[in-house]
């Protein structure tokens, strides 16, 4: 415990005091190479810090989360005259009767803050 200790009072504290941060945004321009050199592993492990707390608070979800996960790759085939004069088909993986929507979109739009809806195709005879 004493080294973590030692290690964050002194060393970081004389780390962090030696370097070479502008007072405004426009100092930035101020900077000359060896000062944005001595920057560069500061901002590096803030940037690396502000990622792993942004992947744990939000972390990634598979666009489908639940339809035919045992398959390589989903894909359907319909023919044609399957259709009828209008069908829908499900773009947000949600829909209980995938392939086909069955408007699960709406409560996806309102939970993710999304807008996505059906592909419709229509048979123009």
């Amino acid at each position: 415990m004493e080294a973590s200790s030692n290690l964050i009072k002194v060393h970081l504290a004389n780390y962090l005091a030696n370097l070479p941060l502008p007072n405004s945004f426009t100092g930035i321009f101020k900077l000359g190479i060896s000062d944005i050199v001595k920057l560069i592993p500061f901002y590096a492990t803030v940037g690396g810090v502000c990622y792993i707390s942004y992947r744990f608070v939000c972390p990634r979800s598979p666009v489908n989360p639940s339809i035919k996960k045992e398959s390589s790759k989903v894909a359907d085939v319909f023919a044609i005259e399957e259709l009828g004069d209008s069908t829908a088909f499900c773009r947000c993986w949600r829909s209980s009767k995938f392939p086909l929507c069955d408007g699960a979109h709406n409560v996806y739009n309102k939970l993710c803050q999304d807008n996505v809806g059906p592909l419709i195709v229509k048979n123009n005879k």
